[in-house]
């Protein structure tokens, strides 16, 4: 044993000795290096795509090492680091279960800087391979140019799923998936040619999920488990202008109802007690094991006038699969009244452990709320967890389990407090959370010129097995 730690510190100096070879001398400074993503300090899963990160300042020359217990990486850049992608995956192939120690030198002036170490924890949980999001401008106006687009998270391939360009400049609501499968997933599509496209079993499908009971059409929503059955609210949006603190733009609901819809002969079903004139019911989304329904419910409200009243509990009712019915028991599990805020977008892991929401001080439409933050429950004791570290000055909302329920993805304003970006955490089987980390680039300058928010990151499995001119068509 004692041969053994002899051996392995042998190594690291080896380790060491490569990667600063180049560098003669250098001055140490204690503070981490100012690169931008923070890539400091974070848990990443082992198939995730290169963290390439730019320095923060005024360099000429820049090396980085990034060592494991076994073997070590070495990148060397001017302004930025970008990690060759083959090299990158044997690497993290190799370091699943470990913590990484990554050292930057910078040569500044014509002398090299040594920063302190941070560390790569990595993770041997997988995250799932695909990312799908709407790319849109974060403007006040209803829509311009809007794109679906898919990411493979283990490189950097990035494709159009549908472009609103393509279909008569159309509003294209979010992408949605059942069992993070890119087999089942679909979208809704706005405006006269529009309808929600469903994509199951191989085949496109427009369906019109309107009838003269409902508000308006589907709108929010989600797939149950065994695909058959999807729930959603109508939903009667309304956009408004105002000049509280530092919001700009409120959306509300003058009217929402919850439906369920059976895909295959797309009836749409509602339920009394889930269609009240006197209680706002928004954002329904199915337990892991598709026998609840936990949606989001606030007391009707004169609007805009009481706004600041509106306030949304989070609630559940059973869902009845064999009927595809929701039963008459709400079950409230977060009481808007008790916590004076408002709940929204509640989703459930996919082991059933937990239930990700937001919460901000009023409303429903957390995107302009700059308090609105990340809320988790255990679901077994109800009580709330700590996530503190995961949530920042800015919005951050609008998230996504992985398949395992290992990690999450979230839209985050943090930063310039304009657009949204996607951070991905890591969830232990206890519940505790890593630091969140930016979905990284193959050019790290990306996020500085790109002027798009990246609005409702949803992890998939698998690819979808369609592409823009596929929507196209079918909304011909």
């Amino acid at each position: 044993m004692i041969m053994s730690r002899y051996i392995l510190l042998f190594l690291s100096v080896l380790f060491f000795l490569s990667c600063h070879h180049r560098v003669e001398s250098w001055v140490e400074r204690s503070e981490k290096p100012p690169i931008y993503p923070d890539y400091t300090d974070v848990t990443i899963p082992y198939n995730m795509a290169p963290l390439n990160f730019l320095f923060r300042g005024d360099v000429s020359a820049l090396r980085v090492c990034v060592y494991n217990e076994q073997d070590s990486l070495l990148v060397e850049g001017k302004q930025q680091i970008s990690f060759p992608l083959q090299a990158w995956k044997d690497f993290m192939e190799q370091s699943k279960g470990q913590t990484l120690q990554v050292i930057l030198y910078a040569q500044e002036q014509g002398s090299w800087y040594r920063y302190s170490a941070f560390s790569w924890s990595v993770s041997s949980d997988p995250l799932d391979g695909y990312l799908s999001y709407r790319l849109i401008e974060p403007g006040y106006e209803v829509w311009n140019h809007i794109q679906l687009c898919e990411r493979n998270l283990e490189n950097f391939e990035e494709r159009v799923i549908a472009d609103n360009n393509l279909v008569d400049g159309n509003c294209m609501n979010c992408h949605i998936y059942g069992n993070h499968q890119g087999s089942l997933s679909c979208f809704h599509l706005r405006g006269e040619k529009g309808g929600t496209i469903l994509n199951k079993d191989g085949k496109l499908r427009k369906l019109r999920l309107k009838n003269e009971q409902m508000v308006s059409a589907a709108t929010y929503g989600d797939i149950h488990p065994k695909g058959t059955y999807g729930v959603f609210s109508s939903n009667q949006i309304i956009p408004a202008f105002h000049l509280l603190g530092n919001q700009r733009l409120e959306v509300f609901d003058m009217a929402s109802d919850l439906v369920v819809v059976h895909f295959d002969t797309e009836k749409m079903t509602q339920f009394p007690w889930t269609a009240r004139k006197d209680v706002l019911e928004t954002f329904p989304t199915f337990s892991a094991d598709g026998k609840w329904v936990y949606y989001c419910a606030a007391s009707a409200k004169v609007l805009p006038d009481s706004i600041y009243q509106l306030k949304y509990s989070l609630c559940r009712v059973p869902f009845k699969e064999q009927h595809g019915e929701l039963e008459n028991q709400i079950d409230t599990i977060w009481n808007a009244d008790e916590k004076k805020a408002s709940v929204c977008f509640p989703k459930a892991s996919p082991d059933g452990r937990f239930l990700l929401f937001t919460v901000a001080d009023y409303g429903t439409f957390p995107l302009w709320h700059r308090e609105t933050d990340l809320q988790m429950m255990d679901l077994q004791s109800r009580q709330l967890l700590d996530v503190s570290v995961v949530n920042s000055d800015r919005s951050d909302t609008y998230h996504s389990w992985s398949s395992t329920g290992r990690w999450f993805v979230f839209a985050s304003k943090r930063g310039d407090g304009q657009y949204c970006k996607p951070y991905f955490v890591h969830v232990s089987t206890d519940g505790k959370l890593s630091k969140p980390f930016l979905l990284p680039q193959k050019d790290a300058e990306h996020y500085d010129y790109t002027l798009k928010s990246y609005n409702i990151p949803e992890l998939s499995e698998t690819p979808v097995p369609f592409d823009a001119e596929d929507i196209r068509r079918i909304c011909q």
